[in-house]
């Protein structure tokens, strides 16, 4: 069994049913379980108990919600000085609006969260162009979805915006159970 947690904020919504699609992806592979969590509710436990990390966050101002920030500094910080995440797989997603056909900041957002997941020593995984929904709603980092309209009026996120974000959690989950647990790596 392949443990998944999908961590993240949300302001209008779109986040959370970002992460709900990316939930559906990891359920959709046979031996793989998804766990959906708020960042300010995550613990160590629920991070040290899953396979796989999956982070989303709204993009503010180019960069990530605040709530994910708290997590990674207070929560995360202390498992880097244990190498208590080393090996295990680690991916993210991002939702927003801004100029930009996918959003000012998103790949800024995506890319902060990566870069905190490389220094706790996980295994990134990518959103690659041949995933179904790419052109709709991805960047190589991860799945994005637009949430605003070209005048920054909210609109959310539509299914065609979510596919990408499924597949994303399929991928996750696979990778996550081929890998049969955290590689280790020498000390």
């Amino acid at each position: 069994m392949a443990r998944v947690i999908i961590v993240y904020a949300t302001d209008y919504g779109s986040t959370k049913k970002m992460a709900e699609a990316v939930a559906e992806g990891v359920n959709s592979v046979d031996g793989a379980e998804a766990v959906l969590k708020m960042a300010e509710e995550t613990k160590i436990n629920d991070l040290l108990a899953a396979d796989a990390l999956i982070f989303g966050s709204p993009v503010h101002m180019g960069s990530m919600d605040y709530r994910m920030k708290m997590l990674i500094d207070k929560v995360c910080s202390g498992l880097w000085m244990k190498d208590a995440l080393t090996g295990k797989v680690g991916a993210v997603f991002t939702t927003g609006s801004g100029f930009g056909n996918s959003g000012g900041g998103a790949e800024l957002t995506q890319l902060s969260m990566l870069s905190n997941f490389a220094e706790l020593g996980l295994l990134l995984i990518p959103l690659p162009k041949n995933t179904p929904g790419y052109a709709k709603a991805g960047s190589q980092w991860g799945p994005h979805g637009r949430s605003a309209d070209e005048n920054l009026k909210p609109k959310g996120l539509n299914d065609d915006q979510l596919v990408a974000a499924r597949h994303h959690g399929a991928n996750v989950a696979t990778v996550a159970l081929k890998l049969g647990g955290p590689l280790a790596f020498a000390k």
